[in-house]
């Protein structure tokens, strides 16, 4: 398969989209005044949750916790919260902090995740994105060397991070997550309270806290799943968040 890809600047994938941060690009979008989601997925120790082929690359994102009498490996995203056009983006769809704009958004259109491959059918880029420009992929292979380094830098901070966003949740209050395939959990915090925690963090080094997380799932059928690995279900929903279901998706 060969792919061309140029950006006719169309604004698109600026709106509507809520772009993964790496800690220090969400320590910056609280500093300028933005809002950060929080989606959370985990899976646990069984495999319940996760496809064998997809372990290696989920473990090494995820902060291997506790949840009841089960161990269970959670992944967590902060990304800057974009409902509608980003408050970045100018009256003439151009980025305004474009030379420090996020990983994610010098990535795009190509995937973080090795196991998605890049399918233009489900971009929002016009046709016209996919029939000029330089070659992005040969034969199925990306050939943009700069953007293979792009995507590895991305994937090492989901890595390097992951213990302080486990450690930053804690002080936030967020302990539900779902499973991984079933749902996200997801929390717009105070942007005070959050850039608090990004801080303290960062001063004490911490590193993870040790305290439990419960599963939002989203039917009976995967709670009891879930309860037979020995992990605990969330019995009362708190309005600290909201669940984003993916079943039927």
């Amino acid at each position: 398969m060969n792919t061309t890809f140029s950006c006719v600047g169309c604004g698109k994938c600026c709106s509507d989209h809520h772009v993964p941060l790496t800690l220090a690009e969400a320590r910056m979008w609280a500093a300028d005044g933005g809002q950060v989601i929080v989606l959370v997925e985990a899976f646990l120790d069984n495999g319940l949750g996760l496809p064998l082929l997809q372990r290696e690359h989920a473990e090494r994102r995820s902060a291997r916790v506790s949840s009841g009498e089960s161990n269970v490996y959670v992944a967590i995203t902060f990304a800057a919260f974009n409902a509608g056009r980003c408050r970045n983006l100018d009256e003439e769809n151009l980025c305004r902090i474009y030379e420090r704009r996020p990983l994610v958004c010098r990535i795009y259109p190509m995937e973080i995740n090795p196991h998605i491959p890049l399918n233009t059918a489900v971009k929002e880029c016009p046709p016209e994105s996919w029939e000029q420009g330089p070659a992005l992929i040969i034969g199925g292979e990306l050939v943009d060397q700069e953007l293979a380094g792009l995507i590895q830098r991305s994937r090492q901070a989901d890595r390097d991070d992951i213990r302080s966003k486990d450690a930053i949740c804690a002080l936030l209050g967020i302990r539900t997550t779902a499973l991984k395939g079933d749902g996200f959990t997801a929390y717009l915090p105070d942007m005070t309270a959050f850039a608090a925690a990004i801080e303290q963090i960062a001063q004490q080094r911490l590193a993870g806290t040790g305290s439990e997380w419960l599963f939002h799932v989203s039917g009976e059928d995967i709670a009891a799943q879930v309860i037979e690995a020995g992990a605990l279900v969330a019995t009362n929903v708190p309005g600290t968040y909201a669940f984003i279901s993916l079943r039927g998706a």
